[in-house]
């Protein structure tokens, strides 16, 4: 990504915080179901993993009007049904099935919706090329 010359200098996303009523309960969901790499944990009530370059963060709400759901995550996956079905196994709770949302000229989107231990819906999302 080329920074805007006009612009603060931002390259890329570096980091993503996650609301975590339970810290500890969802870097096990992250770590163990969604198979992200942890990086470190730091007091008090945090978890980092690595997404792709991305940091995500879990974070227990310092205040009340940080503790609220957070944006919806897409993770992208070369095959959404393998995903759906490995996910489904380790007991993560799928809001519907991996369902086409559109057709572009090269590949289809296809996506799926879950919610995680903390009850924040993310999502899977494929672009299949045809």
């Amino acid at each position: 990504m080329t920074a805007n010359p006009n612009g603060p200098g931002i390259t890329r996303l570096g980091q993503i915080q996650i609301r975590a009523n339970d810290v500890e309960r969802a870097a096990e969901f992250y770590q163990n179901a969604l198979g992200l790499k942890l990086l470190f944990k730091a007091p008090p009530g945090l978890a980092f993993f690595d997404c792709g370059g991305v940091r995500l963060m879990l974070e227990r709400p310092e205040r009340a009007e940080f503790d609220h759901a957070a944006s919806i995550l897409y993770f992208a996956v070369p095959e959404i049904r393998a995903a759906y079905d490995r996910l489904k196994g380790k007991g993560v709770r799928f809001e519907d099935e991996p369902h086409l949302i559109a057709r572009l000229p090269d590949h289809d989107l296809w996506m799926t919706f879950f919610r995680d231990s903390e009850d924040n819906v993310l999502a899977l999302m494929s672009e299949v090329k045809r």
